[in-house]
């Protein structure tokens, strides 16, 4: 089975904290964890490499845009995917966009007025740390947005992904899937180390308290946007090493997907002399 069909979310999305914690791809061997995990870590540092190719690729011929999507919850690891994986590739077609709350002007607008700007061009890969998808989250769990509400919302994620997909943007969807174990650990990390104390928001312990209503609120935005042409993807999350794995699969498969073709040069190249 294929990395892609492993990971795609299913109809019944149920997140568990169980399921967070698996390493479906992890080799079945004796080896002492941190070996395990330097292993992972090159197997990793190889599909990068793979994928940077697919992204030169992708830059030169200017007829494609790849944008992907990253969500998760608090400490999930959406940085770290970012750093781990894309370190090799071209900067120069690669744009990374943080969406946190909305500016008053922002909020003035339309939920995707704010996001629109930001989607890949021709030839670029944009990665969303967070997205479109925190208006269909935040507001819901704050209760600042009823049922009704939140299906329009839905529906207009939905047309507003057809209609990137319909011109040409391949999307890549990613639940980053932690679990509340773990992003307890993670966070006590950041207050024990000096050096991690500017990640650390008081405001990540109120949207943890409210942890199932989160839970509830991301398998239902999976359930209502998912489709062949922006498929989600549910990547456990509890191991980075394994985390980075698994998604540098998931991306270099949709990439080679992508049939993408070195341009024609500019000119026959065989009648070229060079004095």
């Amino acid at each position: 089975m294929k990395v892609l069909e492993r990971f795609r979310a299913p109809k019944k999305v149920e997140l568990s904290d169980e399921a967070a914690g698996e390493t479906p791809l992890r080799e079945k061997s004796k080896n002492k964890n941190g070996e395990v995990k330097e292993r992972e870590r090159a197997l990793t540092a190889e599909l990068t490499g793979e994928l940077a190719k697919c992204q030169e690729k992708l830059y030169a011929s200017r007829k494609q845009k790849f944008l992907l999507i990253l969500q998760g919850m608090d400490t999930a690891g959406k940085d770290g995917t970012v750093s781990a994986l894309f370190s090799q590739l071209n900067p120069m077609g690669l744009r990374a966009q943080a969406f946190v709350a909305p500016t008053e002007r922002e909020r003035a607008h339309d939920f995707l007025w704010r996001v629109h700007p930001h989607v890949p061009a021709n030839g670029e890969i944009a990665i969303f740390n967070r997205s479109h998808y925190e208006d269909v989250l935040v507001p819901r769990v704050n209760g600042d947005l009823d049922d009704d509400a939140c299906e329009r919302r839905y529906a207009q994620i939905r047309d507003f992904e057809r209609m990137l997909a319909e011109t040409g943007t391949t999307i890549v969807k990613l639940f980053l899937h932690i679990s509340k174990d773990e992003q307890k650990a993670r966070l006590q990390e950041r207050l024990d180390d000096p050096e991690k104390h500017w990640k650390f928001d008081p405001n990540d312990l109120a949207v943890r308290a409210r942890w199932d209503d989160y839970q509830r609120a991301y398998e239902a935005a999976i359930r209502a946007t998912d489709a062949d042409h922006a498929p989600w993807y549910i990547v456990p999350a509890d191991s980075k090493t394994h985390r980075n794995l698994i998604t540098a699969h998931i991306l270099l498969e949709t990439m080679r997907g992508m049939d993408l073709s070195w341009p024609a040069p500019k000119a026959d190249l065989e009648k070229v002399k060079i004095d």
